[in-house]
């Protein structure tokens, strides 16, 4: 039997751009920095900003989370399977519309 890390889906990376400008601590957060906060890379940021990356193992998206000053649920959602996961961001955006 196999174990899998867990993996996280970002719930938008126009959330995450706008979180990045308003911190938990008030200052912005570079994508550089970022990345150096949350020690993942800086193409792991960029790909998740523009949509080419949409999920990430647990770990790194619990360390952007902590980065940012935000819990991990404001910004990833839990993906049990792929079916799961679409399905939970479906509904978290249609309430928060």
């Amino acid at each position: 039997m196999s174990t899998t890390t867990p993996k996280y889906r970002l719930v938008s990376g126009n959330l995450l751009r706008t979180l990045m400008q308003r911190t938990g601590t008030g200052n912005r957060l570079t994508v550089r920095e970022l990345a150096a906060a949350a020690d993942v890379s800086i193409g792991t940021v960029g790909s998740l900003l523009t949509g080419e990356q949409q999920s990430l193992p647990e770990d790194k998206a619990k360390r952007m989370s902590a980065a940012i000053g935000v819990d991990l649920l404001v910004l990833f959602i839990p993906c049990e399977r792929a079916g799961r996961c679409v399905a939970l961001l479906a509904d978290r955006l249609s309430v928060a519309i």
